[in-house]
């Protein structure tokens, strides 16, 4: 023996053939075991992130998540290994597994990717990945960058992020090596005879039924595996830790990118019963209908001369996030309210009260415009629907010969507020560049809740007296980053754990409505001035009430004005939602208005009425709900409607009625939703030849 020989023998041990369909498969197989293991463990990480919303729930029902889970990841893994199974038809194929390694890395790095972003996602929006993602990609995209850079860990994420796409190519090269057949200690490579043609296309077909089937999640006759198959639990956060949020996504983008018509609610009922049904809903003893044949609720409503107020302006606050379970006029013992609390003492409080979306867009088209939103139509104000006529308030105090005021912390282009609020007749904005000096300027957004309150109080004392007028403002610091100023001029919250941040920038906004008011009752305009504090949606919390989640959905309203608490008391027990708003403004101001409101006044609801309302989240899955005194109907696309006994305030719950079957409720839904979608797309959702009386 040489002295090379035993070099040579040592090298030979290494020598790998070509792969053959049996290194292939095992290639594969190690492949798809590797990626269910990271879906499991980016499953895991989801859930200790958002450790805090496992509640009491038992460790049984996050077991049936995770096989849950399996079934939708598999499916993923399904899809990443096409390009290997493809391969079984051709020996170059198979060959060129260089090229499956880089395949797998991709694939692998922005499935993480993904994983890596929901951590975050899922505790803003209690939802896996959606619609929204693209929404937001809509908007401006340095305000977008801004918000997600100054609110979220994006570089820590985005290092771990490179990093593991290098082990993951590390990984996938070393199955690869683990795989190939090996030649022995013989320094020549073994001959191998290569599967016949017919013998590759006999296991592609096996693998390709495997594959079908893998996809389907299941054997049983039916649709494939879909999103509500995850619902198998009573935890909500269980339910949603079982899907896959690649999956969501990808669906997410087959309705964003597709016409956004397409996804609209499609009708249930006959035409002249859906009508019927909604006009049953919603026309009370006050109203008369007019253009009946080609106006769905078009009326004239009278109110009751006993429930005007000696009011002659509206001040409408929308306040960012004022979420109504941490209010402390709604049942919160946390403090985190202070000042709107006391400022509920003297007006009428609606302690059953919902934002018609989960999203500052619905908030702004439903209480000023009294529009639903709609499935397809979540963000309105930017679709071509968004330029028709409604009748909500820019339109009927115009007419009225009002002047107006827009005052916002931030940019109106953003949502396409100036474009779509300045078609439906406001004339005078005041935003981000308008400001000069301010207190404090977040980088992302805009200045200050207290700058624009501020401002906000320095313009009504201004508004010229010889017209009345009405004025929205519009907070914003209670948002992502939640930028505030250094030196707050409140405490900070502490033990929420990942809520305290939103919680103090609530407390803050809190503190800056009840400045605002501060200066307001020392003007003039302020005794003859009817003020609508409401939330524009909720947020998050630690406990998930139902799987639309009210606590989302849950603000206050509160009306403030002379006379208010003297005529209808200090708190109202009716369930309403943002588009009842403008109605409820009209029936305070007295005198006969048309309009086609989707809403009611909720001072002259008719006797043993009390009230309903129908909402839907943000995101484009047609998942939507309504809402009675003690009940929510929740109707997701495709799947049995679910019912729930709900009860808000200190001790919010809500537990499953056995049989999820509320007829009434059912036909008022799709009535609602049918009759609303049919009526923006004729556009006939507004009014012609407006009659207004003083």
């Amino acid at each position: 023996m040489t002295a090379q020989e035993p070099v040579a023998t040592r090298q030979s041990s290494f020598n790998l053939d070509k792969p053959t369909v049996k290194s292939h498969l095992a290639f594969t197989l190690l492949s798809a075991g590797a990626l269910l293991v990271m879906y499991s463990l980016l499953r895991v990480a989801l859930l200790v992130y958002n450790s805090d919303q496992i509640g009491d729930s038992p460790a049984s029902v996050f077991v049936e998540a995770f096989y849950n889970g399996l079934r939708f990841d598999l499916r993923v893994v399904v899809f990443a290994l096409v390009p290997l199974l493809l391969s079984l038809l051709s020996v170059r194929a198979m060959a060129a597994r260089g090229l499956h390694r880089i395949w797998l890395t991709l694939f692998a790095s922005l499935t993480l990717f993904l994983g890596i972003s929901e951590l975050d996602f899922y505790r803003e929006f209690h939802q896996r990945l959606n619609s929204l993602v693209f929404q937001y990609l809509q908007e401006d995209l340095g305000t977008v960058a801004s918000m997600i850079w100054n609110g979220f860990p994006v570089g820590r994420y985005l290092i771990a992020w490179a990093l593991a796409t290098g082990l993951l190519y590390l990984m996938f090269r070393g199955l690869d090596l683990v795989s190939r057949p090996r030649t022995g200690a013989s320094t020549k490579p073994i001959a191998r005879k290569t599967a016949p043609w017919f013998s590759r296309v006999a296991i592609f077909m096996v693998c390709l039924v495997v594959a079908v089937v893998a996809v389907r999640g299941h054997l049983r006759q039916g649709p494939p595996l879909r999103w509500g198959d995850a619902y198998t639990t009573d935890s909500m956060f269980a339910n949603q830790l079982g899907l896959n949020g690649t999956l969501t996504l990808v669906d997410a983008a087959k309705s964003s990118f597709s016409s956004h018509r397409d996804n609209a609610w499609k009708a249930t009922l006959p035409e002249d019963e859906a009508v019927a049904t909604v006009r049953e809903m919603l026309l009370t003893p006050n109203d008369k209908l007019v253009d009946a044949d080609t106006a769905a609720i078009r009326r004239d409503f009278t109110p009751p001369a006993e429930g005007t107020l000696p009011i002659r302006n509206v001040v409408v606050i929308l306040m960012e996030s004022f979420a109504g379970r941490y209010v402390g006029a709604l049942g919160s013992q946390e403090g985190i309210t202070p000042y709107f609390d006391k400022l509920a003492k003297e007006g009428l409080l609606f302690d059953r009260f919902f934002s018609n979306g989960t999203h500052t867009h619905q908030g702004m088209f439903a209480t000023m415009a009294c529009f639903p939103n709609l499935p397809s139509f979540e963000y309105l104000m930017r679709t071509p629907e968004g330029s028709h006529q409604f009748s909500g308030l820019p339109q009927l105090l115009s007419a009225r010969d009002y002047n107006d005021l827009y005052v916002y912390n931030g940019n109106f282009q953003w949502d396409n507020q100036s474009g779509f609020f300045s078609n439906q007749g406001m004339t005078r904005f005041i935003g981000r560049e308008d400001f000069v000096n301010p207190v404090f300027m977040d980088k992302t957004w805009g200045v200050s809740d207290q700058d624009m309150f501020d401002r906000g109080a320095a313009e009504l004392a201004k508004m010229p007296t010889d017209k009345p007028f009405y004025a929205l403002l519009q907070t914003l610091s209670n948002h992502t980053p939640y930028a505030l100023p250094a030196d707050l001029p409140v405490e900070k919250v502490t033990g929420h754990g990942a809520h305290d941040e939103h919680l103090t920038a609530m407390r803050y906004a809190d503190w800056a409505l009840g400045q605002f008011f501060e200066k307001a009752r020392k003007e003039p305009y302020f005794k003859n001035t009817l003020f609508v504090v409401v939330g524009d949606h909720g947020f998050g919390s630690d406990k998930q009430l139902t799987e639309m989640d009210l606590f989302r959905f849950n603000v206050p309203l509160l009306l403030i004005g002379p006379g208010v608490q003297e005529k209808f008391g200090s708190i109202n027990h009716n369930v309403a939602t943002q588009i009842d708003i403008v109605p409820t403004i009209m029936g305070r101001l007295g005198g006969e208005v048309r309009h086609q409101c989707w809403g009611r006044d909720l001072l002259n609801l008719p006797a043993n009425d009390p009230g309903i309302g129908v909402i839907k989240p943000s995101g484009g899955e047609q998942t939507v709900a309504i809402v009675s005194a003690d009940r929510i109907l929740i109707q997701p696309k495709d799947f049995p409607a679910r019912l729930y006994q709900y009860q808000l305030g200190a001790d919010a719950k809500a537990e499953r009625v056995p049989g999820d079957s509320d007829p009434r409720l059912q036909k008022y839904l799709e009535a609602f939703l049918q009759t609303a979608t049919g009526s923006l797309l004729n556009n006939t959702a507004g009014v012609k030849d407006a009659k207004q009386n003083q």
